[in-house]
């Protein structure tokens, strides 16, 4: 009877009992998985609207959310309170597209310039008793925009939603082809208002007086193309001869910012032939590879020939490096003046401590190299400006009204009025421009709402108002007086002639260039002959 009973365990009871159990393990496995992890196929989450894709974190956040930046941190955070502040009051909401989880400390600081500069003109505009409010928040479309698609699609949604509201995409910082791909979609697919601040590729502008349909409808620009850039510094510099002059350009392929540079500086200039072009291909933006070596290689060319003025197609990176293989060549005591875009506004970031003193050349009196480059503003170009010989008593609106603008935004950054937002620089022109742009925005905004007040202007109607912004309706800047044509461009925006000084290690203000070769207009005015 024992056997028996014990037959009967092993053959049924403990059998079941066995298949609960591990029933009962796999249901708490399962339970411990789905809570711990998440479900298989679906990215992780980094904050409200930012998912995590191929390590980045993408998506669009007004929370506070500072992307892993800790540079960026407590301007995000001020940006979350004033949009708390914004609440449910009638508003628009603007979105900031930059890739915002840059690796290199100089491109960390630099974006919190940009970021800092939209946030104190949302500041500025909603205390300016217009409605509606501006909403900010922070689009990544991950490194180099190559995640920019996912961030469109977000973007095209917000713009449907009655809650969201967004009326205009600003930014935009690097000339790029995902950049354009982007800039494309918003504007000829979505139909959504884009103001871009930082590009100045000539192909990411519509063209004036175009023969059919806009390749960008919607599109405004308030930085200088690099052909307006190259203009500007060549009226600077009173028309350079051909034998002075030299080309030193990057091939990469896809970045739109240096091909565009390059065919803006090569320009037809007067005199004899001087040397021929001197490329390089460097590995990406951030990478120098192996272009010591070509530099090397091309400061020797340089020296044998009758330059002293190199014009450089490339990104900051690239552009250091060069000035100081340029600076080590021994070339008879002979003196180089590198000039190049706004790209390089920030290149005394990338500057190392023994940097200085390499451009300084040997006597350490003269520089060796001294580099400038077209600056969309600074913050001392006003008050030269007005007080540089010849000027006398002579007070132009078009100099005054910048001066003021930047003198409150100034007071603003001081005074820690709109809350400690960390360290604020206006030297390297991306708080300045950026804040432009924003106000540019809601300047744009406030006419289309001009006979609705309170309410939320379509989309378009925000759009068609780029082309109103001149005469009495141009934005005074601080970067200079907006006014924009027909095509969304700016007419003859001043250009800020920089100069990287190795002695003081400074960003020296030197003069301004005018695209055009004169200041614009008293009143402003684009006149008919625009293009």
């Amino acid at each position: 009877m024992r056997q028996f009973g014990n037959w009967l365990y092993n053959t049924f009871l403990a059998n079941w009992m066995r298949r609960i159990l591990t029933l009962l393990g796999l249901v708490a496995a399962g339970v411990l998985l789905y809570v711990f992890l998440p479900p298989m196929g679906e990215p992780d989450s980094c904050a409200a609207g930012v998912e995590k894709h191929a390590g980045e974190c993408i998506g669009v956040n007004g929370t506070g959310y500072a992307f892993g930046t800790p540079e960026i941190d407590k301007v995000a955070r001020a940006i979350a309170r004033e949009n708390e502040h914004v609440g449910d009051k009638p508003h628009v909401t603007v979105a900031l597209m930059l890739p915002l989880q840059p690796d290199i400390a100089a491109e960390r600081k630099q974006l919190r310039s940009e970021v800092q500069g939209a946030y104190l003109a949302q500041y500025r505009a909603n205390r300016a008793e217009s409605t509606p409010l501006l909403r900010l928040v922070l689009a990544n479309p991950g490194d180099a925009y190559g995640q920019q698609a996912r961030v469109v699609d977000q973007l095209g949604a917000m713009a449907r939603d009655k809650k969201g509201n967004l009326r205009a995409v600003t930014g935009f910082n690097l000339s790029l082809d995902a950049t354009e791909k982007a800039i494309a979609r918003l504007t000829h697919d979505l139909h959504i208002p884009v103001l871009a601040s930082r590009v100045s590729a000539d192909g990411l502008a519509n063209p004036e007086k175009a023969a059919g349909k806009d390749p960008y409808p919607g599109l405004a620009r308030i930085i200088p193309t690099n052909r307006q850039q190259a203009d500007a510094l060549a009226s600077f510099h009173g028309q350079l001869k051909d034998e002075q002059t030299v080309l030193v350009k990057d091939e990469r392929p896809h970045d739109i910012y240096n091909n565009s540079l390059a065919a803006a500086f090569s320009r037809d200039e007067d005199g004899p032939p001087g040397p021929k072009d001197q490329t390089f291909e460097s590995p990406s933006i951030t990478e120098q590879g192996d272009t010591g070596n070509d530099f090397s290689l091309i400061a020797q060319n340089i020296c044998q020939s009758s330059a002293r003025y190199v014009y450089f197609a490339g990104r900051p990176v690239h552009l250091r490096l060069f000035a100081l293989k340029l600076a080590e060549v021994p070339c008879r005591g002979k003196k180089y003046t590198v000039i190049s875009g706004s790209g390089s506004a920030t290149l005394d970031r990338y500057l190392k401590a023994d940097d200085w003193a390499r451009l300084r050349g040997g006597d350490g009196k003269e520089p060796a190299v001294t580099v400038q480059y077209a600056a969309p503003g600074h913050p001392d170009a006003w008050d030269r400006e007005l007080h540089r010989k010849g000027m006398g008593k002579r007070r132009p609106a078009y100099l005054t009204q910048p001066q003021q603008e930047l003198h409150t935004l100034s007071e603003l950054i001081t005074r820690r009025t709109a809350g400690d937002i960390g360290p604020v620089r206006l030297e390297d022109s991306r708080t300045m421009l950026v804040h432009d742009g924003v106000r540019t925005i809601a300047k744009a905004v406030l006419l289309a709402n001009a006979q609705t007040e309170g309410t939320v202007p379509p989309l378009k109607r925000v759009s068609d108002m780029w082309q109103r912004l001149e005469a009495v309706n141009k934005v005074a800047g601080t970067s200079g007086w907006i006014c924009l044509t027909n095509a969304g461009n700016a007419y003859d925006k001043p250009v800020a002639v920089v100069e990287l000084d190795p002695v003081t290690r400074g960003l020296e203000f030197v003069g301004i260039g005018w695209p055009n070769g004169r200041p614009q207009p008293e009143d402003c005015r684009v006149p008919s002959d625009t293009g």
